[in-house]
Parts: C-alpha cells; structure tokens; sequence
C-alpha cells in the first residue's frame, strides 16, 4: 500500500518507518527543509533505539522516503496520516493550527478516495471538523479516521512493531477494512485491533495519558506522607504493586512526569473538561502535585545545605525526562536546574543522548561533561535526575573521592542506602525520613 505520513517528530517518523518495514511503500513529509535534507543524509534528528537502524534499512530497500513535497505525496498515496505536532497553548487547551494547515492542503489536493488518518493528540471532535473543513473544498469523496499513538519514547520501535492495541476510530466500513489490511500484520497470534466510533478513539488518547499521569502524581504523594509519618514508599510501593488489582506500573516516586505528552494532555483534557462545563478536580491535583514534586526535591537540596549553595557545584547526571530518548521537552531537570542556578549554584551536567538538545535550553550557563564521571570532578554533590542504565551500578569508590561533600541526591530513588552508607556516602532521596549527618 501506499501511504504518506505528515510530520516527522517522534510518532511520525517511528509510524512512518515501520509501517514501511512491513513492506508499504511510505513517504514521510515535514515542512522543515533541514530535517528533511538530514534524513535524506541518513542523518536521524531523534534517538531512539533500533530506529536508526530501521531506517537505513527500509531506505536502502526503497520503501521509505523524505520529501517536503507535501501536494505529490497526498496525490500519490492512498491513505495520509498526519502525525504534527498539537502543542499546547497559554491557556491550556490543544493548538490544532498545524493539523488544520495540514488538513487544508490535503482537501486542495486529494484526487480521489482516500483515508485521511489523524495520529496526532486532538481533543473530542476534531475529526469532524477536519471533515467539514475538507468538504468544503472538494467533492471527492474520502473518510476521516482517528488512530491515537500510544507509543513510548525509549521503546517507540518495539511498541509499534509488537502493539498491545491499536485503536481505530471510524465511522466508515470501507476505512475500517483498510486500516485493518494495514495493521493485521503486527498482530501473528491473535487481533487486537478496537474498532470504535471516532469520538471515543480520540477520548482514549487523553483518558490513557491523563490516568498514567495521576499514579505518578498519585505515588508521588504518598511518598510525600511517608517522608513525614516516617514510613518509607519503596517498601510501600512493593507492598501494594503486588496486589494485582493495582499492579506495579507507574508507581515509581520520584521528581515528576515530563516529556510531550502527559503534561500537555492533562492540561487539554482540563480543558475540555471546562469547556463543557464539567469540574475535572482531579486531574487539577494531577498537575499541582507534579510541579510541586520538582520544588520538594529542591528544597530537599536546600534544607541539606541550610538554605546556601551559592558557589556550590553540583554534578547532574541525567537531562532527558525520561531514558532512553534525547527529549528534553518538558523534562523535570529544566526546573530543578534553573533553580538551583537561581540560588547561586553551578551546575557541571551529563547525559548520554541529550547533551545537544539541553544545550539549546541551557546555552552556557551551565558546564557539560563529557561523561558521567567527568562531572563529578570537583563537584560538591550529585544529583541524579534520569535514571539511566550506565548510571544504575556506579563507581563507589570514585564518587566518595571525588564529591567534596560526600552527597548524592537521588531523585529516582535508584540507590540502595545502606550501601552507600557503608562506603563513606550521605544519601537522599524520595519518600522516607532522612536522617542524614553533616
């Protein structure tokens, strides 16, 4: 089949990819000139694991293409998904301008049926409008689908080639069966494709991100009780993720959520929510609680230090809101960082894929490391932030020489205590009482 994907952010182009890999003839299409003459280079803007690869691969066997030539591809493809980005705006509600745009160019070209796909974040009601748009600039007959990407960064490329779900969203047996042709493949033992009308797939978008997003806020405040009744949330973590009515995803205390979806899409189903004049309470406290969890770790910071870290160095070790990925989008590190600059301190950073990205941010106002142990030369502390991998088993031994106050701050709760404890290093992290000694 022949498809173009719009938009080559992160769901586009890992869509657009392995929809090729499994033998679809794709384009991919961004408006952005660069990135287009990059990928054309074999240059991937985004880290994300097996998609580099994937990439090259598809590229080399002529299933997979860049072009900006967005009127050709609508032309030559049979179905056209659009994966633009759907910020948010000031007032908290999703900014359909892109998906409009896009939208618009597709009616001025559309040469016959085709099925116009939405994989981008859109608020209950969009594909309508996106029909009315079109039917008011040609007669050619066509069918708007919402199919919501459930992908997560650091595991795009598996989630897309072994789904749990698909979710479809038409209100047309003629789209259906097409979308089923094109997402049968992935499913060998058993069909997990849901068909349901379009309204409730663009719900299922929101209502998924918005519950993940609330057992984060959820247990990062009991953490916040245990510390002051004296409990200690990882013991309680464990004690309730093996209840398997509860389960153990997303029940990790720590500094918060970020990246590009779960802020965003709480705030617009706040929205919509207010929009249609239904009080939404929770998912306020939702979005209270994460950014106060940011503020608490830094106070923790502060409390330790008496209030003072003017001139004090503090080595980072993780930017990216997540590991795995390079994004910075929304990344807890960019406040806690901006406020302990606020308060005097330096900052020494390290991070294995987004170091570019959070120079963009930073600029040169903090010192980047070339690797994780680089950045404790000379610091007084470290902070961890993004718990990857390469930063799970360190060096004891060497952080205890090199930190001048012996301290590490864990806002993933990654480090065992004792263990630290025995070789000469302070520890504090989320969610049980600190007894720490100067």
């Amino acid at each position: 089949m022949k498809l173009c994907v719009i938009g080559t952010g992160y769901v586009g182009l890992v869509a657009g990819t392995c929809l090729a890999d499994m033998g679809n003839t794709v384009i991919c299409i961004d408006n952005n000139k660069e990135k287009i003459s990059k990928l054309q280079k074999g240059i991937i803007p985004i880290y994300e694991p097996g998609l580099e690869e994937l990439i090259k691969n598809n590229v080399k066997e002529k299933r997979l293409s860049f072009s900006t030539d967005l009127a050709k591809a609508i032309r030559e493809s049979s179905v056209c998904f659009i994966a633009v980005a759907t910020p948010q705006d000031t007032d908290g509600s999703c900014n359909l301008d892109a998906v409009i745009n896009v939208t618009k160019e597709i009616a001025h070209n559309i040469n016959e049926y085709k099925v116009i796909v939405n994989k981008s974040t859109v608020p209950v009601g969009t594909a309508e409008k996106l029909s009315n748009i079109i039917k008011e600039i040609t007669n050619v007959p066509f069918d708007v689908v919402s199919n919501p990407e459930f992908l997560k960064q650091g595991a795009a490329v598996d989630d897309f080639l072994s789904p749990d779900r698909v979710i479809i969203g038409s209100d047309s047996e003629k789209a259906s069966k097409i979308m089923s042709d094109i997402y049968s493949p992935y499913f060998k033992t058993s069909n997990r494709i849901i068909f349901m009308d379009v309204k409730s797939a663009e719900m299922t978008k929101y209502v998924a991100n918005a519950f993940l997003a609330t057992k984060i806020s959820f247990i990062n405040e009991m953490a916040n009780i245990c510390e002051k009744v004296g409990a200690d949330i990882e013991k309680v973590r464990i004690g309730i993720s093996t209840d398997n009515r509860i389960g153990d995803k997303f029940l990790f205390p720590g500094i918060g959520f970020g990246g590009s979806c779960f802020p965003k899409d709480v705030s617009a189903l706040i929205s919509v929510a207010k929009e249609n004049s239904t009080g939404f309470n929770m998912l306020e406290a939702v979005k209270e609680i994460n950014t106060k969890q940011k503020k608490l770790f830094v106070d923790k910071i502060l409390n330790y230090y008496n209030g003072n870290i003017n001139n004090k160095t503090f080595a980072i070790w993780g930017l990216s809101f997540k590991p795995k990925t390079n994004d910075m989008r929304e990344a807890p590190s960019i406040d806690i960082i901006n406020a302990l600059l606020n308060k005097g301190a330096k900052i020494k950073a390290y991070d294995p894929q987004a170091m570019e990205n959070a120079k963009l941010i930073f600029k040169d106002k903090i010192e980047y490391a070339q690797s994780a142990y680089n950045a404790i030369e000379n610091a007084d502390s470290l902070i961890l932030l993004t718990e990857w991998n390469e930063f799970r088993e360190p060096d004891l031994e060497k952080l205890k020489d090199k930190l001048n106050d012996k301290i590490i701050f864990d806002g993933r709760n990654q480090y065992n205590k004792t263990k630290l404890n025995a070789y000469g290093l302070k520890y504090i992290n989320i969610g049980c009482k600190q007894n720490y000694i100067h």
